[in-house]
């Protein structure tokens, strides 16, 4: 059976503005089923890092925050602190970057709750007895809340081709220990040859697992201390840190699947999920900085199944034309796959495959246009 998926454009009138169009959709889309009376909601979100400017608008936020309120809910505004060196790797830093990202209560009517706590130790254990986990931490705030929206961007990843509902969900609503496990996978390798030893990625690693060789000034990497979060990667601006394509990408893939597993356990029939498929940045707002987007701006989409709703938002990308200007060189044209144009080396239909398997959801999909 399909699952349906629900779809906005961006077209408005003075008749029904896009922040309107929104409520009608997540309405359309479930939200009453979901959601009753008293529950406390957890409206999961990535506020972005400071500098980044792809991450979704708050007065959408405000206008969901809005709806659930109007049904007799208390919505609050959550994510999990980060395990790299950043904006949102504390509680204080995390809170002071989305109001300053325009998330504050008097933008988005609902308050702010980190949900593992001050450095990311507030954690709950959720048993799945599954391939790679037997138990995952996820973070407490969210695993006690009555019912969960994922408000999702939906854009280009490095490890996992593209960021949609999934990673949302099973990276973005993990606590630190969580966190480390799913990338524990993907230590980065250094080409020689590349590095010139300016040092960029010593001062971004939060785990001080990279230094300088003192006789020829080169980059050297400790993988005991390394996590794998990868920020090094992208830092580097001569390309020498590079991910270990070998068991890395599948493995950190299913890992994400199983705490996705984790987080919905309990709430499969009390989670709805949105995702904004609006500035399609080739890489996550986790990132103090956004490239040009890859395609035009689509629409937004709405789901009860995580799987159709992340495999609807794929397939909606690659049915446009790459923008000239983005960083896509290949698989530009309509109908060809513009996330492996980004990312060659990652696949990313093992994510949705494995959940599948797992019967979170189901990659068939019925796409209704309201």
């Amino acid at each position: 059976m399909k699952s349906n998926v629900y779809f906005i454009d961006l077209r408005a009138t003075y008749k029904e503005n896009l922040v309107s169009k929104l409520e009608r959709l997540i309405h359309t889309a479930g939200l009453s089923e979901t959601i009753k009376e008293r529950d406390l909601v957890a409206i999961k979100l990535h506020f972005g890092e400071l500098g980044n400017t792809a991450f979704i608008r708050p007065v959408f936020i405000r206008r969901i925050v809005d709806s659930i309120k109007s049904m007799g809910a208390y919505p609050f505004l959550t994510d999990a602190n980060t395990v790299y060196a950043g904006t949102r790797s504390d509680s204080p830093n995390h809170l002071a970057t989305a109001i300053q990202n325009g998330f504050a209560y008097s933008v988005v009517g609902a308050p702010l709750i980190i949900a593992d706590g001050l450095r990311g130790r507030s954690e709950t254990a959720v048993t799945i007895n599954q391939k790679r986990y037997k138990r995952v931490y996820i973070g407490t705030d969210i695993v006690e809340a009555d019912a969960m929206l994922s408000v999702a961007h939906f854009k280009g990843h490095e490890l996992s081709g593209f960021g949609g509902t999934i990673k949302n969900v099973g990276m973005g609503c993990a606590s630190r220990r969580g966190k480390l496990e799913q990338h524990s996978t993907v230590a980065p390798k250094i080409i020689m040859e590349k590095c010139v030893g300016c040092g960029e990625c010593i001062d971004h690693c939060s785990q001080y697992a990279l230094s300088l060789n003192e006789n020829d000034e080169k980059a050297v990497l400790d993988s005991k201390k390394c996590f794998g979060c990868g920020e090094c990667i992208l830092i580097c601006p001569e390309s020498a840190i590079q991910i270990e394509w070998n068991q890395a990408i599948p493995v950190f893939l299913e890992n994400m699947v199983e705490y996705t597993m984790g987080v919905l356990k309990g709430k499969q029939d009390k989670t709805l999920f949105v995702n904004f498929i609006t500035n399609v940045s080739p890489a996550c707002d986790c990132y103090p900085m956004n490239d040009a987007p890859i395609v035009k701006d689509i629409g937004i989409v709405a789901s009860k199944d995580p799987i159709a709703i992340d495999q609807a938002s794929v397939d909606l990308v690659n049915q446009e034309q790459a923008l000239p200007e983005s960083c896509l060189t290949t698989n530009t044209e309509r109908g060809e796959d513009k996330f492996r144009g980004v990312y060659p080396e990652v696949d990313w239909t093992i994510q949705l495959d494995y959940a599948e398997s797992l019967e979170l959801g189901n990659r068939n999909y019925s796409l209704t246009k309201i």
